[in-house]
Formats: C-alpha cells, sequence, structure tokens
C-alpha cells in the first residue's frame, strides 16, 4: 500500500502527515507513506485544495484535515 499526503508544506499538510504516521503505527500498517509537495505533482491527481490524502493512487478527500482515527478507517 502506498499513502501520499499531498500539500505544499502548510500547518495542515503537516498535521495530516503526522496524523497518517500515528494511524499506520496504531494499525500495525507498515505501508509506504510520502509526502508530496510539489505542485506539478499535486495537480496530477487533480487536487485544488490541500492537504489531500491518496492511497494507492485514489484520491480519498481534499481540503480538509483528518484524525488519525478517521484515517484508520480508510487504510
Amino acid at each position: 500500500m502506498k499513502i501520499e499526503v499531498l500539500g505544499t508544506g502548510c500547518a495542515k499538510c503537516k498535521t495530516l502527515y503526522e496524523n497518517v504516521k500515528k494511524a499506520l503505527e496504531e494499525s500495525g500498517n507498515n505501508a509506504e507513506l510520502v509526502k508530496v509537495e510539489d505542485i506539478p505533482s499535486i495537480m496530477k491527481y487533480g487536487v485544488m485544495s490541500t492537504p489531500a490524502l491518496v492511497i494507492d493512487g485514489q484520491v480519498k478527500f481534499s481540503g480538509k484535515l483528518a484524525s488519525a482515527a478517521e484515517i484508520k478507517g480508510m487504510l
């Protein structure tokens, strides 16, 4: 499983990354976690607002912040 956090480095983007990391640790899932910060790569997903979460190439949400518990439910 590959998880990507899309965002240019704002506080919400950093928080989402940490929440994903926490969700992975709590669930025992050792998925690949990647932070994508460059605009062209973010635009490839059609994301217009960040932060966004992509799991295995599918955008799960964008423009909001999810808790670790919410993210665990998506894994």
